[in-house]
């Protein structure tokens, strides 16, 4: 019996993991078709989500349906919320990476920035090393590596914010990029929220391996960084 419940609850984490892959996926090629205006690549990514969707929905009904079966207690139900609970951060995840796919489609034509654009490129390269890596901390309930990842959104945010104060200046100076940077600063802080999701899932981590909620960054997107 306890065998088979175990099985269940290892499914349970390769199916999240599975799910953590296909988002971070969904935030490569979301970034990928952004700073190089495919609008066919960013429809790919609209497309896809549903299949996102689908996997977090999949999850939660097998979290429920092991919860009312098995009657888990103490650290094998915090297993079992972890899951349910972290697997809705990547889902938000992937609707960020919707959302920037639909900035692509809009920013096509527009004129281009090419200093902006790399650095939106790279803020993607970073929130897509912290997916993979807070997904291995997960996996292995690692709660150092968790707290390394939590620690690493300070950057993304920094990048943010100068993305958004040189998007600002270029504005200023020519009217004309006013409807391209304006879109410059969404996907950016699409990114950055991003990376609050994979904070929320190190805490999650901590949460699985301590029974206790803990705050590692205590902001909770770029707005509050401008203030």
């Amino acid at each position: 019996m306890r065998r088979a419940y175990e099985e269940e609850l290892n499914r349970l984490h390769a199916s999240f993991f599975r799910m953590g892959r296909a988002v971070n996926e969904a935030i490569h090629q979301s970034v990928k078709a952004f700073v190089n205006h495919d609008k066919e690549l960013a429809k790919k990514v609209i497309e896809q989500d549903k299949e996102i969707n689908e996997m977090e929905h999949e999850l939660e009904q097998a979290c429920i349906e092991l919860i009312a079966l098995q009657q888990p207690v103490t650290t094998d139900l915090r297993k079992i919320i972890t899951v349910m609970k972290a697997s809705a951060d990547l889902e938000r995840m992937g609707d960020h990476a919707v959302s920037i796919s639909k900035s692509t489609i809009r920013v096509k034509g527009s004129k281009r920035i090419y200093e902006i654009e790399a650095m939106i490129s790279e803020a993607g390269d970073r929130v897509e090393k912290m997916v993979q890596e807070v997904l291995d901390a997960f996996v292995d309930s690692d709660d150092e590596k968790a707290i390394r990842v939590a620690n690493e959104d300070l950057e993304i945010d920094e990048l943010t914010r100068d993305i958004h104060r040189i998007s600002i200046e270029e504005m200023k100076k020519d009217p004309d990029i006013v409807l391209g940077a304006t879109d410059y600063m969404l996907a950016s802080t699409y990114v950055e929220r991003i990376g609050d999701y994979v904070t929320n899932i190190s805490e999650w981590i901590l949460y699985l391996n301590s029974g206790k909620i803990q705050e590692l960054n205590t902001h909770h997107n770029i707005d509050d960084l401008n203030n």
